[in-house]
């Protein structure tokens, strides 16, 4: 791997000076990565970590996009960024490493979210589809469809992702809606049914990448929605646990990070050749054996060719499923959890 980055120095352009700040999720700028890419731009990268998408929001409005230059964020919650002016248009001509990535990831019009006004807000760098892990000693036959979460042969066992938003997705899913991210005014009342139900076969609800691998080890739980996909699946594999990876025919839900850059960037330039930067092989190779995330340049390991991927969109009310998945969590029954 030491060699690879050295060897994504040569022959690059060299940059003079300045500071990168990045915003960004753990392992998407490990410390080799950044020290090369000071190395090939004499530029200084400061490195900061969210974890969540409420924190990653949170540290971008605080001032307006001004305490960093470059981050990387959903194409489901890139759309607030792009309405609130917090990001700005990407140039696709100095990313010139966009002919490594994949047929799909270079027809950036058929990504939803991505294309605004004929401008490019972002450029997608990594991907993990939210499947079903299991343990493969309770399990014995791989889970085919969502409703394995609601199987009462797990009650007790399933560990379930702590979201309103992607829960009521789940649901839909459950109920054969096409339009995970759209309920319909007339389908509130069976989705509420859904996640009460699926509460009552929970083990425990997480929200950290290491609480979900820690508690599916200690409390032997048999099934988990994996929020983190196929970074789940190999920290659990990792931790020598006997575990199972499948993709629901239903389709999985599906995140897709992006690299976008601020309304406060000090220095475009210096952002864009981070962001060229990041699809090199050194990088991307990193993000498939450390991290167990997918690269935009390589085909994913995790996946088959009959395996359907459901890009996440902005949903109808995200105000509204967490505040009805609260209270589904709480306990409340469906009356009180749809009550105004």
């Amino acid at each position: 791997m030491a060699f690879a980055l050295a060897a994504c120095l040569l022959g690059s352009t060299v940059h003079a000076g300045g500071t990168l700040r990045v915003l960004a999720w753990p392992g998407y700028a490990d410390p080799d990565i950044v020290k090369a890419f000071e190395q090939r731009t004499g530029a200084k990268v400061e490195v900061s970590y969210i974890d969540t998408d409420e924190a990653l929001w949170a540290r971008i409005a605080k001032n307006h996009g001004g305490d960093f230059d470059v981050f990387a964020v959903n194409t489901a919650e890139l759309q607030r960024y792009i309405q609130q002016a917090l990001v700005v248009p990407i140039n696709p001509g100095a990313i010139t490493n966009t002919r490594r990535q994949l047929p799909q990831f270079q027809a950036l019009q058929k990504i939803p979210g991505i294309v605004h006004g004929g401008k490019v807000f972002a450029m997608p760098y990594t991907y993990s589809e939210m499947g079903l892990i299991y343990d493969r000693r309770q399990v014995k036959t791989p889970p085919t469809s969502i409703q394995a979460l609601w199987d009462p042969r797990y009650q007790g066992k399933v560990l379930v992702y702590n979201g309103g938003a992607h829960n009521f997705a789940l649901a839909a899913q459950a109920m054969g809606s096409r339009t995970p991210f759209a309920l319909q005014a007339s389908q509130w009342e069976s989705a509420v049914q859904q996640l009460i139900a699926l509460r009552r076969n929970a083990l425990t609800f997480y929200s950290q990448l290491d609480d979900s691998v820690n508690w599916f080890q200690s409390n032997k739980a048999a099934l988990l929605f994996a929020n983190y996909g196929s970074q789940q699946f190999k920290q659990l594999q990792a931790a020598g646990l006997d575990v199972g990876y499948a993709i629901p025919q239903e389709g999985a839900l599906a995140w897709l990070d992006c690299w976008v850059i601020t309304r406060g960037a000090k220095d475009t330039a210096l952002a864009e050749a981070w962001i060229n930067y990041t699809l090199e092989d050194g990088p991307g190779k990193v993000l498939q054996d450390r991290q167990g995330l997918a690269n935009t340049t390589a085909p994913s390991p995790y996946l088959g060719p009959q395996d359907k991927l459901i890009w996440l969109e902005p949903v109808e009310d995200v105000d509204r499923r967490n505040r009805l998945w609260n209270r589904i969590v709480s306990g409340d029954r469906a009356s009180k959890v749809l009550a105004p």
